[in-house]
């Protein structure tokens, strides 16, 4: 994708995510959840402030009270998921386990972020690449080389201590592993056969125990 220049979005300095308490902060947190919601429905693009309100059940002006822009609002969305997202990762890091359970750990915190950051993840898949055009969203792309840093490195570090095979590319391996959790958003229902952590445990199986049984019966293509 061919990046744009700043065409209307202002760009802060520094992110600032609000702390107030009591009412107002509840109040404010009730926007954020309602807004998500119909970003996720319809898209951050074709969503607007007027919606927003209406949906909340307040005037466009109110809306103002709270927040500068439905750039912000998205903004503490993705935010939000981001930061305790990479946060887990690194705990998960930080306990010294060896690569697969760490691994293994990854592969169910991200299984676990379907439901209470569901908006989240689908705004990320529906408009990443618009809104990784403006430079107030710029810390998406530096979280993105982040976390496929923190997986890349556990592959190669399974692979060093012969756990994991040699002949896969870590890069795509995450990738994959990637696409799988996060498309997943897109057909996981709460209530199903299969909670969360049902549905990471049964990827960990198909991730490190494969499908087929028997001698292996593929290699690598040289």
């Amino acid at each position: 994708m061919t990046t744009r220049k700043n065409s209307g979005t202002a760009a802060p300095a520094k992110r600032q995510r609000a702390t107030s308490t009591g009412p107002a902060s509840e109040r404010r947190d009730h926007l954020v959840k309602l807004a998500a919601e119909l970003f996720a429905r319809k898209g951050f693009q074709a969503t607007t402030v007027r919606e927003i309100a209406d949906e909340a059940g307040i005037l466009s002006g109110s809306l103002y009270h709270h927040f500068d822009s439905k750039e912000t609002i998205v903004d503490e969305v993705l935010s939000t998921f981001l930061d305790d997202l990479i946060a887990r990762y690194r705990a998960a890091v930080e306990t010294s386990a060896d690569p697969r359970t760490v691994l293994s750990e990854m592969v169910r915190i991200g299984f676990g972020t379907l439901e209470p950051h569901r908006a989240a993840i689908t705004v990320m898949q529906n408009d990443w690449n618009y809104l990784r055009q403006f430079e107030r969203f710029n810390y998406l792309v530096k979280a993105e080389d982040e976390v496929e840093q923190i997986w890349v490195t556990q592959i190669k570090a399974g692979q060093a201590a012969g756990q994991f095979r040699a002949d896969v590319d870590p890069k795509l391996t995450y990738r994959m592993i990637r696409d799988t959790i996060w498309v997943a958003v897109r057909w996981f229902r709460p209530g199903g056969r299969l909670n969360t952590g049902g549905l990471a445990e049964h990827y960990i199986t198909v991730l490190f125990d494969g499908l087929a049984t028997g001698e292996r019966t593929t290699q690598r293509k040289g």
